[in-house]
């Protein structure tokens, strides 16, 4: 699967089906580009979502993202779980299967 970049406008399709991990980054964020190879081996067990905090406001505030990077799994478009911080592949592959 693709790394898809979401914004406010396609963000509720993008997480209708479940089984997601979006990531909420900033391009300033050192940890976060960290982040982005640990996501690039695990594309194809989970859909991922990135989200711009700088152009995504909203969607930050919505979901309470006050630190980048937070990883939010969405089992489903209304049962979801947080992460803060930085993870490498194994902990994020137990992340979304707990």
């Amino acid at each position: 699967m693709n790394i898809i970049e979401g914004n406010q406008n396609n963000f509720e399709d993008l997480i209708s089906k479940g089984n997601v991990l979006v990531d909420f980054y900033a391009t300033w964020c050192g940890p976060c580009k960290m982040l982005a190879p640990e996501l690039e081996q695990i594309k194809d067990k989970v859909q991922i979502i990135k989200i711009n905090i700088d152009e995504n406001l909203e969607l930050c505030k919505r979901f309470g993202v006050m630190s980048v990077p937070t990883l939010i799994y969405f089992k489903t478009s209304n049962d979801f779980k947080t992460n803060i911080g930085f993870m490498p592949k194994e902990e994020i592959l137990n992340f979304i299967e707990k």
